[in-house]
């Protein structure tokens, strides 16, 4: 996670400004699939790529402080870079994303367990590069270059900070839910100038 000390905030202290009279609100910004397995209680589901297409509608309901979270803080800063181009500059990455905030004994929601996407990329990723290597040395010499892809591509997923696998495998039947929400709809649930 790339953002600045002043940007982040750790579990502890979002568990005490949670507890506050003045809480934060908070964003999460995973699938609804992942926010459905964990989540922090009280926070407001709005994945990436629907906050990433409706930011200027997102900054408008917005008003005092925001914290944004996910899995690991990669998709929360981004998210955060994002609301930045709308205005919206004092937003915070929560350090650790909600398993860290659980772990530190914050109060979590818990659901149907999956597999995080970040876990999933892991698999795919190393199941690719296995499958491309037994296949190189039992089929054809060529297919080691599916090994050779993968790396590349995630050599690429590192240098931009995107990651176009977790976008695709997001989209996967195992990662949606029934709760995938509109852009109408998630919006709509947050506190209008919290």
């Amino acid at each position: 996670m790339s953002s600045s000390p002043l940007a982040a905030i750790s579990p502890e202290t979002l568990r005490e400004q949670l507890a506050g009279a003045d809480a934060p609100v908070v964003i999460d910004v995973r699938s609804a699939a992942e926010f459905e397995t964990m989540h922090i209680r009280g926070s407001y589901n709005v994945p990436l790529p629907l906050l990433a297409e409706h930011a200027d509608e997102l900054g408008n309901r917005l008003g005092g402080r925001v914290v944004l979270v996910c899995q690991s803080g990669v998709r929360a800063e981004q998210a955060r870079q994002r609301l930045g181009t709308v205005g919206i500059t004092g937003a915070q990455v929560l350090t650790g994303g909600v398993p860290g905030f659980a772990a530190d004994g914050g109060d979590v929601v818990r659901g149907a367990q999956r597999w995080d996407l970040e876990r999933q990329v892991r698999m795919a990723a190393g199941s690719l590069v296995l499958a491309g290597m037994l296949a190189g040395r039992f089929v054809s010499p060529k297919l080691r270059l599916l090994a050779g892809g993968i790396g590349a591509g995630l050599t690429f997923s590192a240098a931009t900070n995107t990651c176009a696998m977790g976008k695709a495998l997001s989209k996967m039947p195992w990662n949606r839910t029934a709760g995938e929400p509109t852009a109408a709809a998630a919006i709509a649930r947050i506190p209008a100038g919290k």
